[in-house]
């Protein structure tokens, strides 16, 4: 049996956040859990129009767009507006039933108080407006990029991550739904406000500090800005997804707007203007990634784990170890050299069925995925409930482990 790297769980998270929101869309919101000061705002966000209407009453909306003379809502300004149920359950009921993409976006806001993330790419127009499919499929791999970095960015602040809290970063964006526009062109995540406004925060402060530490090197030619910005949310995961989104454009651009109905967050600005980039940008965004990469230190630590996998060449001698991480770093798994002794013990470990205990330093080359220095290795003791669960483990990856102790390599 094959033991899947962290890449692997990784690849086993939604890649694209709509997947779950289609399956989990249940309708618009009743009328009367819609404010519709907020139903009003989400309006003139996605580019609906007040086109008249009753003032301090209601107003008469239509969709962005030159085919949006033919269909209005009618929104009420309050629900001190006799009729405002009847008002907003028609226009609910329109919105569901309309074609312009812009209204089911709205009906998401509604449905799901939410931050909205906002990424448009200045790309090429194939024939009739077309663009190749892999255009889109860039947008979103890029846009995933960008909110796993925020993601790491609410755990812990570093230059680099690696593998480090990269699981539980990946499952944060498991709430959040999508929306996309014709051509790849442009993408909108929706954040939870109850769940993820700390995410959508995170990633507001972030790229405006790359923006600020870019034109810091610009100006100065020098990088030191960006060893300031770590403390912003910036970090090699966030530069390189950028570089991902403004690679094979003329220029994006990132806006983060804040959920109508839960006020804008404390130290930041409303409205927000979207922060752009542009491929001039590019050799001093991959500059700062590898200056992360290269000045993030290694760090002493004491992991506690289960062997996985041993392997060696001989009968005799050191030998390789991996052992999944169960507390002492954020990693899910990581790879040691031990001595013979160590080695011997972590297998006697292994085999009934206890978890193991063992000093290093985790290195940053190769993501934090690797002991160096491994000594003082020694068995755990465990409640019997954990023993029985490794145990059981043990027994289903037997022919794993012989393979192990046979020394072939």
């Amino acid at each position: 049996m094959r033991h899947r790297s962290v890449e692997e769980h990784l690849r086993s998270v939604r890649p694209h956040p709509d997947d779950q929101a289609d399956t989990s869309w249940a309708g618009p919101p009743a009328p009367d859990q819609v404010d519709p000061a907020v139903l009003g705002a989400l309006l003139r966000r996605h580019g609906w129009q007040r086109r008249g209407g009753a003032p301090g009453r209601y107003g008469r909306w239509t969709p962005p767009g030159p085919g949006g003379s033919g269909t209005s809502l009618l929104v009420p300004e309050s629900r001190a507006f006799p009729d405002s149920d009847d008002l907003l359950g028609e226009a609910l009921i329109a919105l569901a039933r309309s074609n312009t993409p812009s209204a089911r976006e709205v009906l998401v806001g509604l449905a799901v108080p939410s931050d909205e993330i906002r990424w448009w790419r200045d790309i090429p127009t194939g024939p009739a407006g077309a663009a190749p499919w892999t255009v889109e499929e860039q947008l979103r791999a890029a846009a995933r990029q960008m909110l796993l970095a925020a993601a790491l960015a609410t755990r812990a602040r570093a230059g680099y991550y690696g593998a480090r809290h990269r699981r539980p970063a990946a499952a944060s964006l498991d709430h959040v739904l999508v929306g996309s526009a014709p051509g790849g062109r442009q993408l909108t995540a929706f954040i939870p406000v109850d769940s993820g406004r700390t995410l959508a925060v995170r990633l507001h402060q972030a790229l405006y500090a790359t923006r600020e530490a870019i034109d810091y090197e610009r100006a100065t030619g020098g990088m030191d800005a960006f060893d300031g910005a770590v403390e912003a949310g910036v970090s090699r995961e966030l530069t390189e997804a950028v570089v991902a989104l403004v690679r094979g454009t003329e220029g994006a651009r990132i806006a983060v707007e804040w959920a109508p109905g839960a006020g804008v967050p404390e130290g930041c600005a409303a409205p927000v203007e979207a922060v752009e980039f542009s491929p001039g940008d590019l050799p001093v965004l991959r500059a700062a990634g590898a200056r992360y990469l290269r000045e993030e230190p290694s760090m002493p630590v004491r992991i506690t784990g289960s062997v996985v996998r041993m392997r060696r060449s001989g009968p005799r001698g050191e030998g390789t170890v991996r052992m999944q991480v169960i507390a002492g770093a954020e990693v899910g798994h990581v790879r040691m050299t031990l001595d013979e002794e160590s080695y011997r013990i972590a297998g006697h470990a292994h085999l009934v069925g206890l978890p193991v205990r063992v000093h290093g330093r985790l290195e940053s080359r190769g993501g934090f995925r690797r002991l160096t220095g491994a000594s003082g290795v020694v068995p755990v003791q465990v409640d019997e409930a954990e023993r029985d669960r490794l145990m059981k483990s043990l027994q289903e990856n037997l022919d794993f482990f012989e393979e192990a102790c046979s020394g072939e390599d």
